[in-house]
């Protein structure tokens, strides 16, 4: 190599390129932390309920440390999302020394038993909210499917003044429906649609004539369906308190 000229003069050009490329780097570091490139505005964008201003400042001022060139907008987009009612986040610089976030909350759709909330994309969250919601029970990874029935169910319902204020389904599939007016309906496994197309359909021409609080309905049946009335159970029983024996 050492009688080799022209190879030596290649080197030694590529080890004075490197270093001139390593100078620059730290010149152009020194120079992103100037003052000038301070980070001077930022500027929150979206519809919020439910994030506050306390919690947006706390945000700004521990994790936004880094001026508008060295600021990682991964880990500003990660600690926006940390808030509770934060679904969504974007982060991007606006020269020459601002930063826009745009947030997009969760929109409530219904309570998740009793452990977190359902969003309107049927995705699960924790977050505190004390307004009157729907519950949705059922097996994990079950909250888009009950959202889609949900609203299918609300549509159909509130044609006959009734709303679904619980909606389960079993590890088995098997679907209920609680109505704000007490009434329990279980559509069973299969055609739930179908099943409750046919009570909404039915519902003032045979139910709505009784005159009777009903508490369940049974629609699991091909051609009709039961109902359990408790007035008439609670009836049937009063003769058997007052008998006496011996």
């Amino acid at each position: 190599m050492w009688d080799k000229p022209a190879l030596m003069n290649a080197a030694a050009n590529a080890l004075y390129a490197v270093a001139a490329l390593l100078v620059l780097a730290a010149a152009a570091t020194q120079a992103a932390r100037l003052p000038v490139f301070a980070l001077r505005e930022v500027r929150i964008g979206g519809e919020l309920k439910h994030v506050t201003r306390d919690q947006i400042e706390d945000i700004v001022r521990r994790e936004l440390r880094d001026n508008f060139i060295t600021l990682n907008l991964a880990s500003a987009r990660t600690a926006f999302e940390r808030l509770p009612w934060v679904r969504n986040v974007d982060v991007r610089r606006h020269w020459p020394a601002r930063l826009d976030v745009a947030l997009e909350e969760h929109v409530p759709l219904a309570r998740w038993a009793n452990d977190a909330l359902v969003n309107t994309h049927g995705e699960v969250f924790q977050a505190a909210y004390d307004g009157e919601l729907p519950v949705f029970i059922g097996p994990a990874g079950a909250a888009r499917e009950i959202a889609i029935q949900y609203r299918y169910f609300r549509r159909g319902l509130g044609t006959i003044g009734e709303t679904p204020v619980q909606v389960q389904v079993t590890p088995r599939r098997a679907w209920q429906v609680k109505l704000e007016s007490g009434t329990t309906l279980a559509l069973g496994r299969e055609n739930i649609e179908a099943r409750l197309a046919r009570f909404v359909a039915a519902r003032d021409r045979t139910l709505g004539r009784l005159g009777r609080r009903i508490d369940y309905v049974d629609l699991r049946y091909a051609n009709g369906f039961a109902v359990r009335i408790p007035e008439l159970r609670h009836e049937k029983a009063e003769p058997k308190r007052g008998r006496r024996t011996g």
